[in-house]
């Protein structure tokens, strides 16, 4: 599963923001790594924008084996005050955001529905002459 979600760091702290991210606890990370978060990364607009992305197996999961860990409750403390809707812990007001495109999801497709075994292509050589090639 890919996900991608969006949330808003006040722009006025955007440099604390980046400060705690340029070095995240090791135990944070290890817990990350350990509940399913793969390849996961954050990026952050001048506007304070925040956007996330992550690959796991079942987000849902993956989330609640965070939601368990001491690390992560306290991680999301220190994280609270940082963002425009600090109702909510960080990890809770994230807006999952739909995937409408995927390149390599695409190729897959045409790969499959277009064997190459039975792909004809017809070529121009530089004398003007088409021919076939399978």
């Amino acid at each position: 599963m890919r996900i991608c979600f969006r949330s808003a760091v006040q722009p006025e702290l955007m440099a604390e923001y980046r400060q705690r991210h340029a070095a995240v606890w090791p135990e944070m990370l290890t817990a990350l790594k350990d509940a399913g978060w793969n390849n996961y990364s954050l990026f952050l607009a001048p506007d304070g924008q925040l956007i996330g992305y992550l690959e796991c197996e079942d987000y849902e999961a993956a989330q609640a084996r965070m939601a368990v860990t001491d690390v992560n409750a306290r991680w999301q403390a220190e994280m609270a005050t940082l963002f425009a809707n600090s109702e909510l812990p960080p990890d809770q007001g994230f807006e999952i955001v739909e995937e409408v495109f995927n390149l390599e999801d695409q190729l897959a497709a045409v790969s499959a529905s277009s064997p190459a075994s039975t792909a004809t292509q017809v070529l121009t050589d530089t004398t003007g002459h088409q021919r076939e090639q399978s």
